[in-house]
């Protein structure tokens, strides 16, 4: 049997164990936390924590969760407000979901990860790797927000609908019901912070080894503000999945997983000193 061949079996291996979900509280928020225990035989297996965007849910991660538990753990994320989770009673800034992701991670018994974020998730885990660097080995950053020279509700509205129209049915159709799911109540408030923050300068703050990935027919997370999100970074990549938009870890999931895994196996540039 090839290595292909035996990565094939791990994965379908992976694909057939239901992930174990629950709650937890962290400082009065819920998270669901979605588990899979990796499928791979190495004493050393990576965990992956995996964090959606604004609206959105974990059961757009499901594919590239199943693949990515062929190589590690992973643990993939509804966070507060979103998912079916409660709602919190105020709006929450990026970095204070960064904190609350960082105690989770203590709360899982996780000493350290790779962190993979999508859209405005990659905005979250940035700031768990600002806060946080003893916890971080790699970043990944899938679809990042926002562009500061696309920083108005109305262009990012603009690029979802262009996105949309897009994309794979499958993907349009999780993403509608989260979307419904999560409320126009919450997404608008949580729309505020996801404008303002500025992704490119906490980057420069960040040690671990970041990888950007994107499609590259993807309207939201542009090819030059990816790019520059690299360039910010002391240890910065991009790569692009040709022919794919904002959800590439949805519509090319298996591909998404390999290129992850590749960057996970690269060594931390700097040792991180304990907090």
């Amino acid at each position: 049997m090839t290595s292909t061949d035996r990565a094939r079996v791990e994965r379908r291996r992976a694909a057939a164990v239901p992930a174990r979900s629950r709650s937890i509280e962290v400082d009065g928020h819920q998270f669901t936390v979605h588990s899979l225990k990796s499928t791979s035989p190495s004493p050393d297996a990576p965990t992956y924590l995996l964090v959606h965007g604004i609206g959105a849910s974990h059961r757009y991660y499901r594919r590239v969760q199943r693949s990515l538990a062929a190589i590690g753990h992973t643990h993939s994320l509804d966070l507060p407000g979103f998912g079916g989770t409660r709602r919190p009673v105020r709006p929450l800034a990026v970095e204070e979901y960064g904190a609350l992701l960082g105690r989770l991670l203590d709360r899982l018994e996780v000493p350290r990860a790779v962190l993979v974020g999508h859209s405005m998730g990659a905005q979250f885990v940035t700031e768990v790797a600002r806060q946080r660097p003893d916890a971080v080995s790699h970043l990944v950053l899938i679809g990042p927000v926002t562009d500061p020279r696309r920083s108005t509700a109305v262009r990012q509205a603009l690029g979802l609908t262009r996105d949309v129209a897009k994309e794979s049915p499958s993907g349009n159709l999780i993403v509608f019901r989260d979307y419904l799911e999560c409320g126009p109540r919450w997404f608008s408030t949580e729309l505020v912070p996801m404008l303002g923050y500025r992704t490119d300068l906490a980057l420069g703050e960040v040690h671990s080894p970041i990888l950007v990935i994107r499609g590259t027919n993807d309207p939201v997370s542009g090819s030059t503000w990816c790019a520059s999100l690299a360039a910010a970074a002391p240890d910065g990549h991009v790569f692009e999945v040709a022919g794919h938009r904002h959800l590439v870890h949805h519509s090319a999931a298996v591909q998404t997983a390999a290129i992850i895994e590749g960057h996970a196996l690269r060594l931390p540039a700097v040792a991180h000193p304990a907090q």
